[in-house]
């Protein structure tokens, strides 16, 4: 049994709204990446406690903290950015999630992966640490531009740091955007850390996103794959169908729902149970 979670701010920056769109639609999780448009690591007790308090009233659970931890330049200033880790672990326990995604640091334009390499992983391992002592995992999400955007330095960032609170989520898009073909080029490789899935799509020529199985991310194959080899884990709604921005990106209801349909009818046609 699939769970579908999604990141309900691109629904609404309102959190009332989030929670009414997400139930109608029959989730039982969301992911949370900002509120009121506000990143989550950014709000203020009150504020996380009125989150939480939504959240009860609609019956929703959170999958995963949706946080920015790691998407800052390599060479920024790391123990700064180790509060910034230790206050999502925080708020993760604080709102019942299991995960935190994260990413393995942005290169400088015409940086060669290779010379920034020693330093990311030393990083990763300490992001991995403060989750190890928290009780969460992080999921490192294969973002363009940052060490780990492509499959073979994906599996050097998780099998180099070693830990068990450090997995893999996979974005089909992302990796089409970078000049993956996510499933043929990525899943043999990195199916053994893949505990979380997120769920867009791209279309290679232009680098569009667009609702799952209409691009180029190998998503039904991905899909069949994965029900093969008996995945049962979180697939998390990104779909980015309206605009991008600081925060992440917006899609509204509509095309919010719209992606929903286009990755449930995938799931229901490969006869794929969900909930």
């Amino acid at each position: 049994m699939w769970t579908l979670s999604g990141f309900v701010d691109e629904i609404s920056p309102d959190v009332e709204t989030q929670c009414v769109v997400a139930g109608e639609l029959g989730l039982r999780f969301v992911e949370l990446r900002s509120a009121w448009g506000t990143n989550v690591l950014d709000l203020d007790d009150d504020r996380r406690a009125e989150v939480a308090r939504l959240l009860r009233r609609h019956d929703l659970r959170v999958s995963s903290i949706g946080s920015p931890v790691g998407k800052v330049f390599v060479d920024e200033d790391l123990d700064a950015h180790l509060d910034r880790m230790r206050h999502a672990a925080r708020v993760a326990q604080e709102l019942g999630a299991p995960y935190v995604r994260v990413f393995s640091f942005f290169l400088r334009p015409g940086t060669d992966p290779a010379t920034v390499r020693d330093v990311v992983l030393r990083r990763m391992a300490a992001l991995a640490e403060v989750a190890r002592a928290a009780g969460v995992v992080l999921v490192h999400e294969n973002e363009k531009g940052i060490y780990g955007d492509v499959p073979r330095r994906c599996l050097d960032v998780v099998e180099s740091v070693g830990s068990e609170h450090l997995a893999l989520a996979w974005d089909s898009a992302n990796f089409v955007q970078v000049g993956v073909r996510p499933f043929t080029d990525g899943y043999a490789l990195l199916r053994p850390h893949l505990a979380y899935v997120q769920v867009k799509d791209a279309d290679a020529a232009t680098g569009a996103v667009v609702a799952a199985g209409r691009g180029d991310g190998e998503v039904v194959e991905t899909v069949r794959a994965l029900r093969d080899d008996g995945f049962d884990g979180f697939f998390s709604l990104e779909p980015h169908l309206g605009d991008a921005h600081s925060l992440g990106g917006f899609s509204g209801p509509e095309l919010f729902t719209e992606a929903f349909d286009a990755f449930t009818d995938i799931l229901t046609a490969e006869a794929v149970p969900f909930r």
